[in-house]
């Protein structure tokens, strides 16, 4: 090409037209999360979304997050699928703690050279997540940044918009001793710990492809997209009265918990009151974890907790289970004495 040959967005990098036939797929998939309140489609500069009106004071309740480096493994592995459902999951679990509907969700995906048939496969999973959180996905941002990333890896982010009557916000503030400490079962390691898991990959190197559970491999085991409980437990706060919330992330049990206690409460889980999913058991045997480190990192089987009044735990449990969810009774609310740790897992 010679100094002066007119050049064009494709010699720098950019695929236009790639562009254009990604939308062309994303279109369908964001069609069938549709719900009340969207107004207009997916391509405009701005998302419209009308706030339902059985909401009498309606308070916004925002979230982002990212899926983190589980994406290094998505990228080792070709698995583009499921990662989206981590997206979504990550930021309308993280709502739901203050009693929030999911209303609406936008994504950003970018990398250094756009594959349509990979970023449509993150598209499709991002849609089945808001399906399954029933929220719109109701626009996004596609990236083509050359130089920025290399060739066959790209980065997520996620926006989650939802709503709660303001006289029914959950935070926590009602929690007291005698309370009662429920667990949802998480459908693994979800999408925090994953620079850990991988540096334990790294050091055992497994064969990610043999049987590791059951029929699933290993490989299986540590894509399963994290587990959206919203439709549940919105279900379960018209049945009871949930005092608080905690989406179990980053920090696990012992450092997500304590956000939703009043200072001068513990929760005090007991880690046999639930079964242990063997990917927690594996990763804590090769990478030679102390089990306290286990609890500050990785979910240990519980994806969300809940805290009710002990007159309220079992039919409390018996709502989760008639929606589908494993849930255990794994502690109890107690006085903190002193400056101790306000959750402990005994």
């Amino acid at each position: 090409m010679s100094q002066n040959s007119p050049l064009s967005y494709r010699d720098a990098g950019v695929d236009i037209d790639a562009g254009y036939a990604l939308v062309d797929r994303i279109k369908p998939l964001a069609r069938k999360t549709m719900r009340e309140g969207v107004l207009g489609g997916i391509g405009g500069f701005g998302a419209l979304f009308e706030v339902p009106k059985r909401y009498r004071e309606p308070v916004l309740v925002s979230g982002t997050d990212g899926v983190g480096t589980k994406l290094r493994l998505a990228f080792e592995l070709g698995r583009h699928d499921t990662v989206g459902q981590d997206l979504v999951a990550m930021s309308v679990n993280d709502i739901l703690v203050q009693g929030a509907e999911s209303l609406f969700f936008l994504d950003y995906f970018a990398c250094g050279k756009l594959h349509v048939d990979t970023a449509a496969a993150v598209v499709c999973g991002i849609a089945r997540g808001c399906e399954l959180a029933g929220c719109a996905l109701i626009g996004g941002e596609t990236a083509e940044m050359p130089g920025m990333y290399p060739d066959g890896e790209y980065d997520l982010a996620g926006f989650a918009v939802g709503v709660v009557e303001k006289s029914r916000i959950i935070d926590g503030s009602t929690i007291q001793p005698g309370d009662v400490v429920l667990g949802l079962a998480s459908s693994g390691a979800h999408s925090n710990g994953y620079s850990l898991v991988r540096k334990i990959i790294e050091r055992s190197q497994p064969d990610l492809n043999a049987p590791f559970d059951g029929e699933r491999t290993l490989a299986d085991v540590v894509m399963m997209p994290t587990r959206i409980y919203v439709r549940q437990v919105l279900q379960l706060m018209h049945k009871v009265n949930v005092k608080g919330m905690a989406h179990i992330t980053g920090g696990g049990l012992l450092e997500n918990v304590p956000r939703v206690l009043p200072d001068r409460t513990v929760a005090e889980l007991e880690k046999a009151a639930w079964p242990r999913p063997k990917l927690f058991d594996w990763l804590q045997a090769e990478g030679n974890v102390a089990e306290n480190e286990m609890h500050r990192v990785f979910n240990c089987g519980i994806g969300m907790v809940i805290v009710v009044a002990a007159a309220e735990a079992e039919p409390a449990m018996v709502e989760l289970k008639a929606a589908g969810e494993a849930v255990y009774r794994i502690g109890r609310i107690r006085a903190r004495q002193g400056d101790e740790a306000q959750t402990v897992v005994v």
